[in-house]
């Protein structure tokens, strides 16, 4: 996978939503609602879940401002990471940090702008990585999605989740409540409560092999496996 970091065509499609509004806050936000919880999700799910060849092809859907690509290499240092994101402000930030932050030696990544429909035919990845942008989708959308990323996978592949989880009661409830409103005013957010992303992945036939939750239960990590790969 050939390493960029030039912007990509203008998108040729409308996305659902752009976190450009709050791209420069976006990382003070999250530590100030949880703490360091979202990263250590999404830590702890590329420990249990990347593949273990030294240089994996990795699909990163909604990477934000690039965190999660130094805790990549930090863990597989040749690591080709595919990074798909939807906010030219974002990719912008990422670009920044990896001047700051260079990708290793035998690394390699590209920054597309887009979603999981600008995917071109025929790219398969050894890792898809979804942390914390399925809860994005509204119901309608997400089968479809879901369906891009799954076709996107090479054999044996393992799907990595950090997500918040779905809840019907009690304070995760609210703050599920909370966190759609409040994205749904900043940044056009079309979802305006969690999709049932959990019952879509297991429709597609992926079952999980490790599970964490995190924040109380309000946040979990999967790594899923297709069930012919599962010991």
């Amino acid at each position: 996978m050939p390493s960029s970091a030039t912007p990509a065509p203008p998108l040729s499609h409308s996305p659902g939503a752009d976190f450009g509004p709050v791209a420069r806050v976006y990382d003070a936000l999250a530590g100030l609602a949880f703490g360091g919880a979202l990263r250590r999700a999404q830590r702890a799910t590329l420990a249990a879940g990347l593949p273990p060849e030294p240089a994996p092809r990795v699909l990163v859907l909604g990477g934000g401002a690039g965190w999660v690509l130094s805790e990549i290499w930090r863990q597989r240092p040749r690591a080709q990471v595919l990074y798909l994101e939807v906010s030219a402000a974002m990719l912008a930030r990422t670009r920044a940090r990896l001047r700051r932050h260079p990708a290793p030696a035998g690394a390699a990544v590209e920054l597309r702008r887009g979603t999981e429909a600008d995917l071109r035919p025929g790219e398969q990845f050894d890792a898809i990585v979804t942390f914390f942008v399925l809860d994005c989708f509204t119901e309608a959308a997400l089968p479809g999605a879901l369906a891009r990323l799954h076709a996107a996978h090479a054999p044996g592949a393992p799907w990595l989740v950090a997500d918040f989880r779905p809840a019907r009661r009690g304070w995760r409830r609210w703050l599920l409540w909370a966190m759609y409103r409040f994205f749904g005013l900043t940044v056009g957010l079309r979802a305006q409560q969690m999709p049932p992303w959990p019952q879509g992945l297991v429709a597609l036939g992926w079952r999980p092999r490790w599970k964490m939750h995190f924040f109380g239960g309000a946040m979990v990590g999967l790594v899923l496996q297709k069930p012919e790969v599962l010991p």
